[in-house]
């Protein structure tokens, strides 16, 4: 069998937007390697080519044909299949025609003392080439952000399909999408390329290149830093590289050149971030440091083409980045004519939810959020007049002009407009750590007051949607609820803050309840949340090595603070390697199933016990009751794990000599409370018998 033909499957369209080529290329990619394994055809490699005009696999090493299939096939049971003189039944004659074989070719195998009639089933493999014209399913089926349609058809796609390669070796695979056929003709870069026919795929990326068509995104990227590079080296520059950034650029090009600008020095005293992200959320341009880190009045574009008429690309980047920074200028300039109360008092008149009020609502309730926490955590008076005034000024830069022009700059522009209005350092800096983390992986604030408002800013955001049923399912999430509830978690872990989430929830939904936002049950809403929070708590345990069945032991009950929660968890892992951990679980585990039987809460009656070991098992009861909560309390797990040591031969010594399920109502029944008061305590550490121990 031949293995060395190669496939090419080119989808050229309208200029992709950049954010839909990297996730596109690697959704065909896929989808193509999940139909050559579902055909069973044997194949070495697939290569992926990206640009804004079109998407590329060439699968290398591709067989002549699929793998031939032999099965084995069960008919009836021998008794059925021939009779008394051994002669095929109808039965076996029918099974026999069904599978497209001779009764001669039948066999019998035993199975469980029965024996059966087989046929072996041999099917040939087709063809590659006569399969390779399903690969317009493949084509058809690709999934974009957002979809458009075009003339009069009904398929929708990310943009116009204007051509479609589909080259087996140097023959084309005919289908057709739209009015669209297959062919072996390609196009160059729009204005410095032209029209060319492929002959073999092999040839593909070369003949693009001589088109000025850089096929593989990879190839790109390294121009792109190595141009950027040789500009850092001959000017002596710093250029930062923005990965994010680097990567939509890579995407909105398909023959990179990089260049540089500048723009006048006075727009050096716009804050460094207003800069920045004037050049590159709007132009995608890199900015320019000095070898100190100091920002110049340069910028690098990349344009998508050849080095000609530099100059004339340089001007027109220039003149499009000046008339921005003027912008930017007057907005900064004007914002500052504002008072900071009076852009407060603004506040009132910006909807956060037709059913949660204004900004100006979330903005009181977390001065009532944050003057608990300066009580909870025993901030002394400065510390908690900052943290209060924080609250109050948090969201005053959502009326700036500058904020509504780059969104992406709140915080940071609260900070800036605070400190030039003459607030405390500690202040501004919180009003731009309480948007922190942004997302997964993001720094968490370095300041306890800007980690406190953080976290008051996003518990109140969470209550307030849960509280109104705007709960997120399945993919959406509008308000970014499991972003923030990760970033109450990761600030309590990096602050190693004792701060226990049902508490927070009770006090947060309390402030909705009396501001009548609240419309559902608080119980309920709390339930939820922390059900909610439980599922972020698993994620970042995971991240951190936790085993998935210790989280899912101590996350049952989340009655203690994240750090605790971690703790235990982090103590429990190391435990399971330990030689008697296993009996322990066992004993804490039986107590446990065992209390689950019990049908009615009744209180447990000393006077009802008939062996000692009852009275001995309830006497250490009450002093676990005691000071396992004291140890947990404080974060000493492997203390409070100690106590679960000195109990656990009373247990089993329990279990050997105490029948819990007698007769006896009364008797069972006091015996039951005893397993349920215990059961209790131990869940407070955890329910172990989540705990998994491999056989």
């Amino acid at each position: 069998m031949r293995q060395n033909n190669q496939f090419l499957l080119e989808i050229g369209m309208e200029e992709l937007p950049a954010r839909f080529v990297t996730p596109s290329i690697q959704q065909l990619k896929e989808r193509m390697e999940e139909w050559l394994q579902d055909k069973d055809i044997p194949y070495e490699s697939v290569d992926v080519f990206s640009t804004p005009r079109r998407l590329a696999v060439r699968v290398n090493g591709l067989a002549d044909q699929q793998r031939d299939k032999i099965e084995e096939a069960r008919g009836p049971a021998k008794k059925i299949a021939q009779d008394e003189n051994g002669e095929w039944t109808k039965a076996a004659i029918g099974f026999a025609k069904g599978k497209g074989v001779d009764t001669n070719d039948l066999y019998f195998k035993k199975e469980k003392n029965t024996e059966y009639v087989y046929a072996r089933i041999e099917e040939k493999g087709k063809q590659t080439k006569e399969l390779l014209k399903d690969v317009s399913y493949i084509v058809k089926d690709m999934n974009f952000p957002k979809n458009m349609r075009w003339g009069s058809f009904d398929l929708k796609y990310a943009r116009p399909i204007h051509w479609i390669i589909a080259l087996w070796n140097e023959e084309v695979i005919p289908f057709e999408i739209t009015d669209v056929k297959t062919s072996q003709v390609s196009q160059g870069h729009r204005f410095l390329g032209s029209q060319i026919t492929i002959s073999h795929p092999q040839e593909y990326e070369e003949k693009l290149r001589n088109q000025f068509v850089i096929a593989s995104a990879e190839e790109r990227k390294e121009m792109i830093v190595s141009q950027l590079k040789e500009l850092e080296e001959k000017q002596g520059w710093n250029i930062p590289i923005d990965e994010d950034l680097l990567e939509e650029v890579n995407q909105l090009v398909e023959y990179p050149t990089a260049l540089f600008g500048q723009f006048e020095s006075t727009f050096l005293s716009l804050p460094e971030d207003v800069l920045i992200t004037s050049m590159r959320e709007h132009q995608r341009y890199f900015p320019v440091k000095d070898k100190d880190g100091k920002l110049l009045p340069y910028f690098i574009t990349v344009r998508n083409g050849n080095d000609d008429h530099l100059d004339i690309v340089q001007k027109g980047n220039e003149k499009v980045l000046r008339a921005r920074l003027a912008d930017a200028m007057f907005f900064f300039e004007e914002d500052q004519k504002l008072q900071v109360q009076d852009a407060v008092k603004k506040l009132d008149a910006i909807v956060f939810h037709e059913e949660l009020g204004t900004i100006g609502d979330k903005v009181r309730r977390l001065e009532q959020i944050v003057t608990t926490f300066g009580e909870k955590f025993s901030l002394n008076k400065t510390d908690q007049h900052h943290l209060k005034r924080a609250a109050q000024l948090s969201k005053f830069d959502l009326v700036t002009l500058m904020v509504d022009e780059f969104p992406e700059l709140q915080g940071k522009m609260g900070e800036t407009y605070a400190l030039l209005a003459g607030e405390n350092e500690a202040v501004a800096r919180a009003i731009k750590e309480h948007y922190e983390p942004k997302f997964s992986g993001d720094l968490v604030p370095e300041s306890q007051i800007g980690a406190l408002l953080s976290i008051a800013d996003k518990l109140d955001t969470i209550s307030a949607c849960f509280g109104i049923g705007l709960i997120p399912t399945g993919s959406g999430d509008p308000y970014g609820l499991r972003r923030q509830a990760f970033g109450v978690a990761q600030i309590l872990l990096d602050h190693e803050l004792p701060l226990h989430l049902d508490e927070c929830f009770d006090m947060v939904l309390n402030i909705l309840q009396d501001a009548n936002i609240l419309q559902r049950d608080k119980e309920e809403t709390k339930k939820e949340m922390l059900s909610f929070f439980r599922v972020r708590l698993k994620n970042i345990f995971d991240e951190k090595g936790i085993r998935y069945d210790i989280a899912e032991a101590v996350l049952e009950t989340m009655d203690h603070p994240v750090l605790i929660l971690l703790k235990k968890a982090e103590f429990l892992q190391q435990k399971v390697a330990d030689i008697d951990f296993k009996a322990t679980v066992e004993a804490l585990s039986r107590v446990t199933n065992i209390a689950a039987k019990q049908e009615k809460e009744q209180d447990v009656q000393p006077d009802l016990f008939q062996q000692s070991v009852e009275q001995e098992l309830y006497d250490q009861y009450k002093k676990l009751v005691t000071e396992l909560p004291e140890q947990l309390e404080v974060g000493n797990v492997e203390e409070a794990y100690r106590l679960f040591t000195e109990i656990n031969p009373l247990i089993h010594r329990y279990f050997d000599e105490v029948m819990v399920m007698v007769d006896d109502e009364a008797i069972k029944g006091n015996r039951l409370a005893l397993m349920n008061r215990l059961s209790e305590v131990i869940q407070q550490f955890a329910h172990f018998q989540h705990i998994v121990f491999s056989s």
